[in-house]
């Protein structure tokens, strides 16, 4: 009798034990519950923290996430409004607001990953498809800083943006919280973390560059060209003006020297009559001395010059 008596306290205890354990239930800070019924939800949700109580057995509890959650979404190829085709990777951040209505319309965080991926993917697709590709890409209208490199060109090179990346993010956000209103979660915020060409424009792309860089490099070597061969013709035209300069003055100092040496010889004639004898004998003398030597034979007229001093030294 004495441990049947053991074995039903046990057992009374036990099933006490589940009763409470099935009866209350523990809310934290970060949880909110909804209270469900034969798979329909009871009652108002649980959103306050502490210990709440429940029907045991029938009742069943449904624990949600109340911080912010993430969203990240797939690659996906969009067109933009000029025709480009891009690989857009967004990623965004919720929070179940109403639980209540959440577990009416999405059940779980599964539903709703599910559900917001339909429409921010949508939306992104929409908004992105009826603007340019530069709309998508930058975020504010700027004058582009040169940054030194040889063959950049700085100018009119950005065209003006009316949206920016920043605004079609908000714009996406606004549609899709519209589109979300009625299921009990609220979009905190989307960002586009990654926006790339498609392979087939890719490949267009740098084809482009290469041929834009070549076409710089071909610029800057005829400007090259142009400037050597400028060069070269100054470089001429100064030798040219050097040699003129040089042939001027070697011409004027040789017309000096000769109107020196004529100065000289009409003066020696214009001496007395024996000193222009002596000199024209002098200079008889070195010619004789340059022209012949003790083998050479010579018939001279006997009205040469040099005939009348030969007659005179014999």
């Amino acid at each position: 009798m004495k441990y049947r008596k053991i074995i039903i306290q046990l057992a009374v205890s036990l099933v006490v034990l589940i009763l409470i354990l099935e009866t209350v239930y523990m809310v934290k800070e970060t949880e909110q519950v909804v209270i469900t019924q034969f798979g329909k939800p009871v009652g108002k949700a649980k959103i306050t923290p502490g210990l709440k109580i429940k029907v045991p057995f029938i009742q069943r509890k449904n624990y949600f996430e109340k911080r912010y959650m993430e969203w990240d979404g797939d690659p996906n190829q969009v067109p933009t409004k000029d025709k480009k085709f891009i690989f857009v990777d967004t990623y965004a951040r919720w929070q179940i607001t109403d639980p209540l209505q959440f577990f009416k319309r999405l059940t779980d965080e599964r539903g709703a990953q599910s559900r917001i991926a339909d429409i921010l993917d949508g939306e992104t697709r929409d908004f992105i498809a009826n603007h340019d590709l530069e709309e998508v890409v930058r975020s504010v209208n700027r004058v582009p800083a040169s940054s030194g490199s040889i063959g950049e060109e700085i100018g009119d090179t950005l065209s003006t943006i009316e949206q920016g990346r920043l605004k079609i993010q908000e714009m996406i956000l606004q549609s899709s919280n519209q589109k979300a209103s009625d299921l009990g979660i609220i979009i905190l915020d989307i960002r586009i973390k990654n926006l790339n060409y498609v392979q087939e424009v890719q490949t267009q792309v740098y084809e482009r560059m290469k041929s834009e860089r070549f076409r710089i490099a071909e610029k800057f070597r005829s400007e090259g060209l142009g400037e050597a061969s400028k060069i070269n013709g100054e470089k001429e035209r100064d030798l040219k003006t050097i040699q003129s300069e040089a042939y001027r003055k070697a011409e004027e100092i040789r017309g000096q020297a000769d109107a020196r040496a004529t100065s000289v010889y009409a003066g020696a004639y214009n001496q007395s009559a024996a000193s222009r004898n002596l000199y024209s004998f002098i200079k008889s003398m070195e010619t004789f001395e340059r022209t012949f030597d003790t083998t050479t034979t010579i018939i001279l007229s006997t009205k040469s010059e040099l005939y009348k001093y030969l007659i005179r030294i014999d």
